[in-house]
């Protein structure tokens, strides 16, 4: 049996419960020193270090004229694509352009009768770094990371979008990725990957420009370097192997079940799928289609190593148990396959994304529905969200005191400053007000 349900009343089933509300975990630090010192190599080396680590891991014979993407090979990436891959990038492009636009925040003010007037102005980080993964060697082209991080960058507007991808063995980048960089409006594109990549966003090099917001996902050492420099800078998050919850009740088909379940076990060995259901009889059916469905995939050995050794199924009593359940591990994705998914939203208050009924696959969220597929996981949606236009946009206050809103709250000023030592802070009124 792949994956052996369990009660949420019975032993295993609250030993398994208390594991996935414990589920965090910080940044791999098996690779902590290793990529600090890649860092420092990149912050004191510049060009010559990420051309030293590019040769080693990825192109041997990448030479530093050919570290940024050329103008040329823009040009020829159009060649290599066609006009279905076009059509649907337009799609996507389209959908999450129209609801990342509804993001954007304006700035505002507040005025006073006395004449001070209070606000925040907000405004667009320079430059923003945006990370895209190799996707092995190009093979596999993250194009959807491409928008999801460089869509929202853009409407924030962002002046300078950057982004950095590894070049595969030949010192190539996917057609598809830039032409999806480009479709976008980002033209300045690097071939640096891993843990030096991220270190030449941070600090600069005379080739790659430094950056303010850095965003993507990555291996262990993107996710370990993005935790070393964001003390700098803003990411986007630390994130943990990928996830989904599915909450079923009676009416929810076993085959749609299993293969939402497969779509996010294939992502790697890591990755989580969760299953709450009211009905005992689903989860057999569901068993049984699973077994079905992982012979028709490619990655059948990842997925099927994901739900063996990470999968979970579990019986709640009711669907009121399985909501709260839910609201509890706080998932990345979670769907709700059950009867009334409307009535039941109101009560969830912890997710990344939520999915509702039984037509909506995770899957059209990651590529084509227009929300952002850059979410909180390991229980970090009680307090985060997805990346989106805010990510890259700043806030400052705005504090314009008139003579008479000065002498207005000059004495509870220098009281507060009084009761907190600071002398200074008080003369600064006392100053302002002699003679007044």
């Amino acid at each position: 049996m792949l994956i052996k349900p369990l009660t949420t009343k019975s032993q295993e089933g609250e030993k398994c419960l208390e594991a996935l509300l414990s589920r965090f975990q910080s940044a791999d630090n098996s690779c902590r020193e290793l990529v600090a010192e890649i860092i420092d190599q990149v912050k004191n080396r510049g060009d010559e270090a990420v051309l030293e680590y590019t040769r080693k891991f990825d192109a041997p014979d990448l030479g530093l004229e050919s570290l940024q993407v050329s103008t040329a090979e823009l040009k020829e990436a159009y060649e290599l694509v066609d006009d279905d891959f076009l059509a649907t990038l337009a799609k996507a492009i389209e959908r999450i352009q129209d609801f990342h636009e509804r993001e954007m925040e304006d700035s505002w003010m507040q005025t006073r009768e006395n004449g001070t007037i209070v606000g925040r102005l907000v405004r667009p980080v320079d430059a923003a770094g945006l990370y895209v993964p190799g996707g092995q060697g190009g093979s596999t082209p993250l194009v959807s990371s491409v928008l999801m991080n460089g869509i929202p960058a853009g409407i924030a507007g962002v002046e300078q979008r950057v982004m950095l991808t590894p070049p595969n063995k030949e010192g190539k980048v996917s057609p598809h990725l830039l032409v999806a960089a480009q479709e976008i409006g980002i033209v300045e594109i690097f071939k640096a990957g891993s843990a030096w990549g991220i270190a030449a966003l941070a600090y600069g090099t005379k080739s790659i420009p430094a950056v303010d917001v850095i965003v993507g996902p990555g291996n262990q050492f993107v996710t370990e370097a993005k935790s070393q420099v964001s003390g700098m800078l803003r990411i986007d998050m630390i994130a943990g192997p990928s996830e989904v919850l599915i909450v079923a009740d009676g009416s929810a088909t076993a085959s749609h079940v299993a293969a939402d379940m497969l779509a996010q076990a294939e992502h790697d060995a890591m990755a989580l799928a969760v299953l709450v259901t009211t009905e005992e009889k689903l989860t057999a059916e569901v068993l049984m289609e699973l077994d079905r469905q992982l012979a028709n995939l490619s990655r059948a050995d990842i997925a099927k190593k994901s739900l063996r050794d990470r999968g979970v199924i579990l019986i709640a009593d009711d669907l009121d148990e399985a909501i709260t359940i839910a609201n509890d591990i706080a998932i990345e994705h979670l769907e709700l396959m059950v009867n009334d998914p409307w009535g039941v939203l109101p009560q969830i208050r912890h997710a990344g994304a939520i999915f509702l009924g039984h037509h909506t696959p995770e899957a059209a969220g990651d590529y084509l529905a227009g929300p952002n597929h850059v979410l909180p996981t390991m229980g970090t949606a009680r307090y985060s969200s997805a990346l989106g236009v805010e990510t890259f946009l700043k806030k400052s206050s705005i504090i314009s005191y008139s003579e008479q809103a000065l002498k207005e709250d000059g004495d509870h000023i220098r009281l507060l400053a009084s009761l907190e030592g600071l002398t200074a802070h008080a003369a600064s009124v006392t100053e302002r007000l002699k003679d007044k």
